[in-house]
């Protein structure tokens, strides 16, 4: 049996009134979550990019931009919702010992796929269930940043299958589906490497516009290129450089089944890329131990690989040009921390990126690999933070789990203090109210295009 064959047998045998109760909750949570992202990432330039080339379209079967409302094609509308969702850093993540990522990208072709296929929110549900699935199951069998590969080429794979099952194709049409989202969309890497640019945050909404793409033409009779994984020119060889099978997927097995994956993600307390999470709150733990920033000497970091090369890589991440490398560059995010006690959305404005006080604390930022760190991921984050004031004193603290961490988590009431902060940017508080009552009850809607028109301003 080919990989693809597995997936659109597990595919097909997964629904909804199989799923346990806290995985349905939790699927809740982190659709809230997602789309509270995008109403924070609504007027942000790359998404006013993204609308203003949505608008441009006109389809037969239409899709909804969330906020906006603008009605446009299909594809064109999993990209601009997906760059909402993206945008600010701040929906939620995956880590573990292979690939890392973002697996709630995929909600934004979930809800153009539900939408216009009249889907229900249960299976709005069940297809983000999937998404993740995939999506953590393979980042767990191969890294694909020391080949050159973006975790987005995963993200592409869990958009398809989604996309693919809320179009109701099954069997052969599911694996041409995979295969024709497969072939042709292999990100690089580069997207987050140094001097970061506005793609970061479009670069997984582009492989959910793909995925939805995908499933038009596989829903026409497209075939598409197979064995997609195992051929002589397919994935296995020509990107992941090795084999890896699937033993066991979510709900599988014996005495109740593998857990689901959904259950093993984060959900960010700050804007910031997910491996700065504990580092940040670090940061605001000592911050209580100083009187001011000034007294600050030197600060002292170690904390997993996978950190540093994301957040604290090139010399661009002492010195952020832009948004998009300043919520990548740990050294930054902690400055921030400890000046503002905080870290939001308005601390990535040109304001504060270009601050001289911000930038001279970053410059005293010093970071390096923990071995300690490494061996306990994915289960936990672990920073070790060390701050040395200008009279010698020291403070040291060490951070596994920031809050949001599953092993931390945040509580429904969290979630909800997230999403009206997010929110009330775009809707008027009664809205959200509105929106948040319908979301938490999402198993009762019967059409899922309510959620898009839900955000319409």
């Amino acid at each position: 049996m080919t990989l693809v064959e597995q997936l659109s047998n597990y595919a097909a045998g997964l629904r909804y009134e199989d799923l346990p109760p806290e995985v349905i909750q939790t699927a809740k949570r982190v659709i809230i979550d997602s789309i509270g992202c995008a109403l924070g990432g609504y007027d942000s330039a790359p998404e006013k990019i993204a609308r203003d080339l949505a608008d441009m379209t006109s389809s037969r079967q239409p899709a909804t931009l969330m906020v906006s409302g603008i009605r446009t094609s299909p594809e064109l509308a999993t990209f601009a919702n997906g760059v909402m969702i993206r945008f600010l850093d701040y929906n939620d993540g995956y880590t573990s010992t292979g690939e890392s990522g973002h697996p709630s990208d995929s909600i934004a072709a979930v809800l153009t796929a539900a939408e216009i296929n009249q889907r229900s929110g249960r299976d709005v549900i069940t297809g983000t269930v999937l998404a993740y699935e995939i999506f953590c199951r393979i980042c767990d069998e191969v890294d694909l940043k020391p080949i050159g590969y973006d975790h987005v080429t995963v993200g592409g794979m869990a958009s398809t299958a989604a996309a693919a099952w809320l179009f109701g194709l099954r069997g052969k049409p599911f694996e041409h589906c995979m295969q024709l989202g497969i072939a042709p969309n292999n990100a690089l890497y580069q997207t987050r490497i140094g001097n970061v640019s506005m793609w970061k945050g479009c670069a997984y909404a582009n492989a959910s516009r793909n995925a939805v793409f995908a499933a038009m033409l596989a829903a026409r009779g497209m075939t598409g290129p197979s064995p997609i994984f195992e051929g002589v020119g397919g994935y296995f060889k020509a990107v992941a450089r090795k084999t890896f099978t699937l033993d066991t997927l979510g709900g599988q097995g014996n005495n109740g089944g593998a857990p689901f994956k959904i259950m093993e993600c984060l959900i960010k307390r700050f804007p910031l890329g997910q491996y700065s999470q504990t580092v940040v709150e670090a940061a605001l733990q000592m911050r209580e131990k100083v009187s001011s920033p000034d007294d600050i000497a030197e600060i002292h970091i170690e904390t997993v690989t996978t950190a540093i090369v994301l957040m604290a890589d090139t010399p661009e991440k002492w010195e952020p040009p832009n948004r998009e490398t300043a919520d990548h560059s740990m050294p930054y995010t902690v400055a921030v921390a400890l000046i503002h006690g905080d870290v939001q959305e308005e601390h990535f404005d040109d304001a504060h990126v270009f601050n001289p006080a911000i930038r001279a604390l970053t410059r005293k930022v010093k970071i390096k690999v923990s071995a300690d760190a490494d061996k306990h991921m994915p289960a936990a984050m672990r920073c070790y933070f060390k701050l040395i004031t200008t009279s010698g004193a020291t403070h040291s603290t060490v951070v596994d789990h920031h809050k949001g961490h599953w092993k931390n988590p945040m509580d429904d009431a969290d979630i909800e203090k997230k999403f009206r902060t997010l929110a009330k940017k775009v809707l008027p508080d009664a809205k959200i109210d509105t929106m948040l009552a319908r979301l938490w009850q999402l198993e009762d809607m019967t059409d899922a295009g309510e959620i898009l028109r839900l955000t319409v301003v």
